[in-house]
């Protein structure tokens, strides 16, 4: 339920429900037959008291420090108070009490119901402001979040491009007879990338067959040396996904797992199964960084997931034996 049904129902309630209970605690039946024009006049005055308030939002005055605006508000409605309260009304000939004793017995009931209107109007506005003060909060924090994914998706095709144009650099140096196919792949890469720029979720189906590719556009540069296994089993390829989420941990494999003269393996697995995408990758440590810090590419990514997927992804990457390995699940809803 949203904001504006909230503030509707309230304004409803109070009109329908709160102000006639409040109206039935003076003496409605006798003074209506007596005070008919007192009694609308009152009434009116409570109706509009009340949305003069949710119009007002003291609290938002009061958190602006807009005092001055508060003063003459509540000075207004305290001087109209009190002028409904001696509002001149004709003696009662027959009441044992004295015109005085009836002038003080109004005033005192219209400070009352003004009292209860305040109370309550101030209490549904102080609630109000909190909840629109915590949808502004999530607001801004939504905007920051999307601000920070795009930064971290512009990081990653960059870092792309860098790669698969020193691949193609290679090729056309050595002439190499692939490089017309390469071409293509990477065309189709382009594609692919430049047509989600926007999206916020894809197909898995379209994720793992852009992987594949990549992985086949890298795999075209090796020589024997290097063995790549990719191997996808998609339960549900529909699921949905963000785009280029699991790219940069292939890159990394890419980047560090090959050789040209040392016999090496690069596995890549991918599988989604009961709302739950599964990614693996291995490969020797051919190359070493040159620092100890670890690689941007991954902790972009990791950061992005963080946005993503707060509290339903695992990611853990470790190094045995010279084998360095990623593990990604991710909790898809």
């Amino acid at each position: 339920m949203n904001y504006s049904k909230i503030a509707l129902y309230t304004d409803l309630l109070f009109c329908l429900v709160i102000l006639p209970l409040t109206i039935m605690l003076v003496p409605v039946e006798r003074w209506f037959i007596k005070y008919p024009t007192f009694m609308i006049v009152l009434i009116t005055y409570l109706y509009v008291l009340y949305f003069v308030y949710r119009v007002a939002k003291l609290p938002a005055l009061f958190i602006q420090r807009k005092y001055r605006r508060i003063i003459l508000l509540l000075s207004l409605l305290l001087g109209i108070t009190t002028a409904i309260g001696f509002f001149p009304l004709p003696e009662e000939i027959d009441s044992p009490f004295s015109p005085e004793f009836h002038r003080q017995m109004r005033a005192q009931i219209v400070w009352f119901v003004f009292l209860i209107i305040t109370g309550f109007s101030l209490a549904i506005e102080l609630t109000f402001e909190l909840f629109r003060q915590s949808l502004s909060k999530q607001a801004i924090e939504a905007e920051k979040n999307k601000a920070e994914l795009a930064m971290y998706k512009a990081q990653i095709n960059p870092h792309f491009l860098f790669n698969a144009l020193n691949t193609l650099y290679g090729l056309v140096l050595t002439k190499s007879e692939r490089t017309e196919s390469v071409f293509v792949m990477f065309s189709n890469i382009l594609k692919y990338m430049y047509s989600h720029t926007t999206d916020e979720t894809i197909a898995v189906r379209e994720e793992v067959e852009y992987i594949r590719q990549y992985v086949d556009l890298q795999s075209l540069r090796l020589n024997g040396h290097t063995q790549v296994v990719f191997e996808s089993r998609l339960g549900n390829e529909q699921a949905r996904i963000p785009p280029m989420v699991l790219i940069t941990f292939v890159e990394n494999a890419f980047k560090y797992g090959t050789s040209s003269d040392e016999d090496c393996t690069i596995r890549i697995r991918i599988e989604t199964a009961e709302n739950q995408l599964r990614f693996e990758s291995e490969n020797g440590i051919m190359k070493k960084r040159r620092d100890s810090n670890p690689a941007i590419g991954i902790e972009n990514c990791r950061k992005r997931l963080d946005l993503l997927y707060p509290g339903r992804y695992e990611l853990t990457t470790t190094t045995i034996d010279g084998i360095f390995r990623t593990l990604l699940t991710i909790h898809l809803q």
